[in-house]
């Protein structure tokens, strides 16, 4: 599933007498309505950190997490030559779980997940829904494909062009802001350097990153620019042209990166966004992960997302009988963290995309100090 893209993942809940997590011992039966015709094999590399790790460890999936852990250490800054001119450990991003958190890529993230949930969980691949229609007692929920159904309750999951938000709370610019930066990601499948280190290459206001992905690389492509007008995110082409403008300058590697991009048929594109609602649920649906809050440049929304769903599967469990007080709790539980992450964004937008050469030269004097300053206040505070 990736970040960002319309239909990744919507689950609606029936409650059944004597079975079960939501789809468990909660008891409900549990349906997710997939857009793509199946798994996907691409996708940035994420991270599994914070509270993320123990409702990992909770549903023992953590032994395979590792086993597809990245062994990316740092970031590393290069000049146009290639030469490292700066570089920074990755620790320096953990959430206080130190060597437990991991970072996969986030095709395996979500096999693993399909997997724990195959047996106990229908999936409708391959469609999308159409219609949401509520009352006291249920939802009436209509598809593109499958035949209409009456759920419980409805969540979207579906990421930061929702479908599901568009039907219960209005259309997408209402609660989409533009962040000043558009991303693009493309995997080169080979290998590209050490594979221990992340590499950037940066102009004023463009950075191009490439993670060595257990030798089959993802490049990443982010670059600041206004709003593009009449933007469409399914648009191959579009997204093409805006990345070969963006980077048109030719130096470093970019000449080879961009014959890829131009060659790419699986070239993923949109702009960075948050996504910003007064509440997250309106009756009897409800809306996690980016479909409620987006924005995060540190891998953060995966962590979020799995977050997120433990409480409220957690809070649908705690009251069944009461929807909408479980979808209340689950906000009043979850938005705090959430918002500390989207103010966050600015930290990184500085960090991976300084706007001018002299702000690209004090983040790579920045890197080069803070691993000390780190130890420093660590020393200071034993």
């Amino acid at each position: 599933m990736r970040h960002g893209q319309e239909g990744a993942d919507l689950r609606c809940g029936r409650r059944r007498g004597d079975a079960g997590l939501l789809a468990g011992p909660h008891g409900f039966d549990v349906t997710v309505v997939e857009r793509a015709a199946g798994e996907r094999s691409s996708g940035n590399p994420v991270d599994v950190k914070g509270p993320a790790i123990e409702v990992a460890e909770k549903m023992g999936i953590m032994p395979r997490l590792r086993e597809v852990a990245s062994p990316v250490d740092r970031m590393t800054f290069v000049d146009a030559a290639g030469k490292r001119v700066a570089g920074i450990p990755l620790r320096m991003f953990q959430d206080g779980a130190g060597e437990r958190e991991v970072e996969v890529p986030r095709a395996d993230l979500a096999s693993i997940l399909l997997d724990a949930g195959r047996d106990r969980v229908e999936f409708l691949w391959g469609d999308t829904i159409t219609g949401l229609v509520q009352d006291d007692a249920g939802v009436d929920v209509t598809f593109a494909e499958a035949r209409p159904a009456r759920f419980d309750v409805v969540i979207g999951a579906d990421g930061l062009h929702s479908t599901v938000r568009r039907l219960t709370f209005g259309p997408e610019h209402a609660f989409v802001r533009h962040t000043g930066m558009y991303v693009a990601t493309l995997p080169i499948d080979a290998p590209f350097g050490d594979d221990t280190e992340v590499v950037i290459y940066n102009t004023p206001g463009r950075a191009v990153a490439v993670h060595p992905s257990k030798g089959h690389a993802i490049a990443a492509f982010m670059f600041r620019r206004d709003a593009v007008p009449d933007y469409d995110h399914r648009d191959l082409d579009l997204h093409k042209r805006l990345v070969a403008d963006a980077f048109a300058d030719g130096s470093w590697r970019l000449p080879e990166l961009l014959d890829r991009v131009r060659a790419a048929d699986d070239l993923y594109f949109d702009s960075i966004s948050r996504v910003r609602l007064p509440r997250w649920s309106s009756g009897r649906i409800g809306l996690t992960g980016d479909a409620a809050a987006a924005v995060s440049l540190f891998g953060d929304g995966s962590t979020l997302a799995i977050a997120g769903a433990y409480r409220l599967a957690d809070e649908l469990g705690r009251s069944p009988a009461d929807i909408q007080a479980a979808l209340r709790r689950y906000e009043t539980g979850h938005r705090p963290m959430v918002d500390a992450k989207q103010q966050s964004f600015r930290f990184a937008r500085a960090m991976l995309l300084p706007a001018t050469r002299s702000g690209i030269a004090v983040r790579n004097t920045a890197a080069r100090l803070a691993p000390a300053l780190a130890g420093l206040g660590r020393s200071r505070a034993a």
